[in-house]
């Protein structure tokens, strides 16, 4: 069976570096961006050069119809999908709790949050043996940040990572018997784009990510 893999957020950081590993690995490849139209373009043509399968499609995770259209293109171009990386994900301006503005906590929550969870939800939907699929793996990108809490930095962002592993724990056991194997990865401190964009301003593309 052919393997395609579906990345939200991969048009830099974490995400970008999936997408080249895995079409390394001899999956076709769809990466989502918001605002980062020319650098996931960047991705897709140096996979397609190496002799690679790879779509790039615009898409906000925190916004429903965004993503269930997103599933369907990919599906569409590369035929049914095998695997999904839930990557997209911002951490906004760094400080203190009671120095951050409502902006920024709320967009932090609404694609790291919500928007994980209308992606891991479209994921079954297209992976569940109970809906027509043939199964599948799902892999949540967390943070060593929600354990860790980043004290001084964006508290929001690591209670929204710490969701991030209830949804795992809780969606592993839920589709188990669909077929479907749901696991989180949570990287440490990751020399990514967010992190400086952070110390300076609102993350605002939803394609940052740890």
């Amino acid at each position: 069976m052919s393997k395609v893999l579906l990345i939200t957020g991969g048009s830099r950081g974490i995400g970008a570096a999936i997408a080249r590993k895995a079409a390394d690995q001899g999956y076709a490849v769809a990466i989502t961006y918001v605002g980062e139209k020319a650098r996931a373009g960047e991705i897709v043509a140096e996979i397609t050069k190496a002799g690679g399968k790879a779509v790039a499609l615009m898409g906000d995770a925190s916004k429903e119809a965004d993503v269930v259209r997103v599933f369907a293109e990919a599906a569409r171009l590369l035929g049914p999908f095998t695997h999904v990386v839930n990557n997209a994900g911002i951490t906004g301006k760094s400080s203190r709790l009671d120095a951050a503005d409502d902006k920024t906590i709320r967009d932090t929550i609404d694609i790291n949050v919500t928007g994980a969870i209308f992606v891991a939800r479209e994921a079954v939907r297209h992976l569940s043996k109970k809906h027509g699929g043939k199964g599948g793996v799902i892999v949540n990108i967390s943070s060593a940040a929600a354990t860790l809490g980043s004290p001084g930095e964006y508290v929001w962002y690591a209670a929204s990572k710490g969701a991030i592993d209830s949804l795992t724990y809780g969606l592993a056991r839920e589709v188990a018997d669909d077929g479907i194997r749901v696991n989180a990865v949570s990287p440490g401190l990751t020399a990514t784009e967010i992190h400086e964009r952070s110390t300076h301003t609102q993350a605002a593309s939803r394609g940052f990510v740890r």
